[in-house]
Formats: structure tokens, sequence, C-alpha cells
């Protein structure tokens, strides 16, 4: 699957990051799922607020972290794609 770049990713309903203080990092929380995230994956998370396009959010990702836009495109892509197969996500 491949997210064009004004589709606007989005967390479901119920799935939700939550910081973990006993172990120090990140989760994804889902009924009955858990994924542990990495620094990566709470940044893109953060940009995706379910109003922003993803475009958008790869504008964001590109700036805050000096990449170029291109270099970081395919791990957005990979990350955001693998929450949806994982039906934590969903893309309007």
């Amino acid at each position: 699957m491949s997210i064009p770049e004004t589709a606007t990713p989005r967390l479901l309903s119920g799935v939700r990051t939550k910081h973990d203080k006993v172990r120090g990092n990140w989760v994804l929380l889902a009924p009955e799922r858990a994924v542990k995230l990495d620094q990566i994956g709470v940044a893109i998370l953060e940009e995706t607020t379910g109003s922003r396009t993803f475009g958008d959010i790869l504008d964001a990702l590109s700036t805050k972290y000096n990449a170029p836009r291109e270099q970081i495109s395919g791990d957005v892509q990979k990350f955001l794609t693998s929450l949806i197969d994982r039906r934590m996500m969903e893309v309007n």
C-alpha cells in the first residue's frame, strides 16, 4: 500500500500512545495489543494528528530533523503502513 500525500492518516478509535514509566519507553496501545515504539515511531506519531495530511507530516519531520524529505518519506510510509496493516490506523 502506498499512502498518497493528500491522505490523512489517523489512529483508530481506542488506539493511543502511552509512556511506560517503569520501562522508560513509549508504547502504542490498542485493544488487546501493544507495540513498543522507538524514537522514530514516537516522532512520526507526534506529527500524525488526524488532521494533517501525509505530505504535511513529511514536511514537519523534514523541517524538525533537518533531513531531506525524500530520505524520510520511505521510512514514514513503511511505519504508517505497518500500523494500517495491524488495524491500528486508517487513512482518509
